[in-house]
């Protein structure tokens, strides 16, 4: 069994796994906010990444079925000869709630994935509506102005995304900052 798992591995998997344009780009959305969170938290790059990369690597294949999420992407990295509990801690946890596998979120990484690849969401909800719709020049102020109004990207669990921050021990605007950055990192690729 393997004990860990490099990005170009990570890469071929989301390619032979997720089609979904969407989901492929909020994969990577998610992968650069955790690489941004763990280096400004002292954690593990690479891993933190790779965690945000695969965390919905099993949704097109679930049919919609959120009982099976989470748990299929671990059935998935077993089956490709992975052996990662760190990993598969995480994409259970981010999870927790749906269904019974009694996984909950007990880490900072376990926490810090569940409320960054939440807020891609609610990000990306408003980029939509910008003119141009580009990231470029977003303010962190327009973004917590949404934030509050629970009528704006209502499906987004904002809760996740406080807790998110505080297990960061950072304020809720400096994550969101911290998330604005990385995305606007790749806007080319994500196209805004």
């Amino acid at each position: 069994m393997k004990k860990s798992i490099s990005r170009p591995e990570a890469l071929e998997l989301l390619e032979r796994h997720l089609k979904t344009d969407y989901l492929r780009l909020h994969s990577r959305e998610s992968e650069v906010i955790m690489q941004a969170m763990a280096k400004k938290l002292g954690g593990d790059e690479d891993f933190w990444g790779i965690c945000g990369l695969l965390h919905d690597l099993d949704l097109d294949e679930i049919n919609g079925n959120m009982n099976r999420h989470g748990s299929r992407t671990v059935d998935i990295l077993k089956n490709e000869g992975y052996d990662i509990p760190e990993l598969f801690q995480a994409i259970m946890a981010h999870v927790e709630g749906f269904g019974d596998h009694g996984y909950k979120r007990i880490s900072q990484l376990d926490f810090i994935l569940s409320g960054a690849e939440t807020l891609t969401g609610l990000i990306s909800a408003y980029v939509i509506l910008r003119p141009g719709g580009k990231i470029e020049g977003l303010k962190t102020k327009s973004i917590m102005k949404k934030f509050k109004s629970p009528a704006f990207a209502a499906k987004v669990d904002r809760d996740l995304i406080r807790e998110a921050a505080d297990h960061a021990n950072m304020e809720l605007n400096e994550f969101i900052t911290l998330s604005i950055d990385a995305m606007s990192s790749i806007a080319d690729e994500l196209g805004m």
